[in-house]
C-alpha cells in the first residue's frame, strides 16, 4: 500500500487545514483528472440524515485538475488508522492510489480520498446556488456546514491556492446567513 515509513496523502479539503495525523512534511501538489467539488452529500460530520450538508470530494473529470497539498505522515500505521475512521465512515469516498504532479515536475506517488460516483451520498449535478443555500444552514457531528466551507477556502488561500468556485460560495453563503 505505502513504503514502510513513508506515505503521502493528497489534501484538497478539509485536510489542508485539519489534517488530523503527525504531519511530517506538506508540499504543493496537484492531481490531474478530479476536480475539487461539493458533491458529497455529508451525513455525519457537516450534516445529519434528515438535514445533510455537502463536503468536498474529488470527482473524476476529464481534463481538469485539482491543486492541493501533499501531506507526509509522521506515522502511517497511525495516519491510516486515523484517516479510514474520519473518511470512510460512510463509504461514499475510496481510498485511490494517485500520482501527485509537483511544482518542479517531479511526481509524487500518494493517497487520496475519492468520492464513489455510485454512492448514495454523490451530489451530481448541484448548481453553486443550490450548494451554497445547502451549506448555509446545515449543521453535523464537527459543527456547521458553512464553517467547512469557509476554513477550507481560508486554508487554501494561505497555500496561495485559488478556486473561484469555493470564493463564489463563501460570499454567497455569507449573503445567505446575513439575510440575503
Amino acid at each position: 500500500m505505502w513504503d514502510e515509513g513513508d506515505l503521502w496523502v493528497f489534501g484538497y479539503g478539509s485536510l489542508v487545514w485539519n489534517p488530523g495525523i503527525e504531519v511530517a512534511e506538506t508540499r504543493p501538489a496537484t492531481l490531474r483528472g478530479y476536480r475539487r467539488r461539493f458533491c458529497m452529500w455529508s451525513i455525519h460530520h457537516r450534516g445529519s440524515e434528515c438535514d445533510p450538508g455537502l463536503v468536498l470530494a474529488l470527482e473524476p473529470a476529464e481534463g481538469a485538475s485539482c491543486c492541493g497539498v501533499a501531506i507526509r505522515a509522521a506515522d502511517p500505521t497511525a495516519a491510516i488508522k486515523e484517516l479510514r475512521a474520519r473518511e470512510l465512515v460512510s463509504a461514499a469516498y475510496h481510498e485511490a492510489h494517485v500520482t501527485l504532479d509537483q511544482p518542479d515536475g517531479t511526481p509524487l506517488d500518494a493517497l487520496a480520498y475519492v468520492i464513489d460516483t455510485g454512492h448514495s451520498q454523490y451530489a451530481r449535478d448541484l448548481s453553486l446556488e443550490r450548494q451554497a443555500e445547502i451549506i448555509a444552514h446545515a449543521t453535523g457531528g464537527r459543527g456547521p456546514n458553512h464553517e467547512y466551507l469557509t476554513r477550507t477556502a481560508a486554508g487554501l488561500h494561505a497555500l496561495e491556492i485559488g478556486d473561484e468556485d469555493l470564493d463564489w460560495l463563501v460570499t454567497r453563503v455569507q449573503q445567505m446567513r446575513d439575510g440575503g
